[in-house]
């Protein structure tokens, strides 16, 4: 595995907000096979999947959306089976979006769902309480057509930050990483973040075989047990803006650690376990 020095993040290429604050998306403003400009210091790029994993998150993907780049090629939301107006809600601010349903449970689950459901070369991951900004994703992508494999965002590089996390978490999160580095050869400064990027053809080299929070753990280890290119991106997590969010630091910080130790030890449930059949629930295709 080789590490990138990480990336500066670059100018924000949202376009200008409507009379009415929202972004244009138009059909001519994203056409899906072609690599077209995206910001004044990055030229072209391929087409890019956002995937927002959401459960109850009608009142947080008004924010989500607002700041994701008009030059995207799609959203894939994968609904946890919402009770609320997540679905409509996404498709009123993205009418395009590809709306995914969750068949099992957990954030893991939930990913696995929505990468498959991706056709672009590029996949970017997105949480969905609004503690992500969208403009950072050209940087992400910039990290990956300049060479790297995997654009993996860090709170704690150099230009990053948090509102969000307790002290308990960040110690825990410091503890894991440090174990992390030391048992696989990785040079992380963050191991639990969920915003990261990468080129679609890894996930044939990392096949992915958990369902809750740990899966960020799982394909930070296997991206270096797979020696890919890893650069890290420094990122701004915000706080969650509506509503609670589902991990609990104890409870999914015990998951995070036997994953690094089943990594660790070589056992690994049975490779290429899921890779689902997914029909999307209207929207674009």
């Amino acid at each position: 595995m080789t590490f990138l020095q990480p990336a500066v993040p670059g100018r924000n290429p949202l376009p200008a907000p409507s009379a009415n604050g929202s972004q244009e998306h138009s059909a001519t403003a994203r056409i899906p096979d072609a690599y077209r400009r995206i910001s004044s210091h990055l030229a072209i790029t391929p087409p890019v999947s956002v995937v927002i994993p959401a459960m109850n998150e009608a009142e947080n993907l008004p924010y989500v959306f607002k700041t994701l780049p008009a030059w995207i090629h799609e959203v894939v939301l994968v609904d946890g089976n919402s009770t609320d107006r997540t679905v409509e809600v996404a498709r009123e601010l993205w009418p395009e979006v590809k709306v995914v349903r969750q068949r099992g449970r957990g954030k893991g689950d939930a990913l696995i769902a929505g990468f498959a459901a991706c056709t672009g070369e590029i996949i970017v991951m997105v949480d969905a309480d609004g503690s992500a900004d969208g403009a950072e994703i050209v940087s992400y992508v910039s990290a990956l057509v300049s060479g790297a494999d995997f654009a993996k965002g860090s709170r704690f590089a150099n230009g990053g930050g948090t509102d969000d996390m307790t002290p308990v978490r960040k110690l825990g999160n410091r503890v894991l990483c440090a174990v992390v580095n030391a048992k696989f050869g990785a040079r992380y400064t963050d191991l639990c973040y969920g915003y990261n990027a990468f080129w679609r053809h890894c996930l044939d080299r990392i096949d992915l075989d958990c369902t809750g929070f740990e899966v960020e753990t799982l394909m930070n280890i296997r991206v270096v047990k797979a020696g890919l290119r890893v650069q890290e991106i420094p990122s701004h997590e915000y706080l969650r803006i509506h509503g609670a969010s589902n991990l609990r630091a104890v409870r999914d910080g015990l998951r995070v650690l036997r994953v690094i130790l089943r990594e660790r030890s070589g056992r690994t449930r049975a490779r290429g376990v899921r890779r689902p059949s997914v029909t999307p629930l209207g929207g674009a295709s």
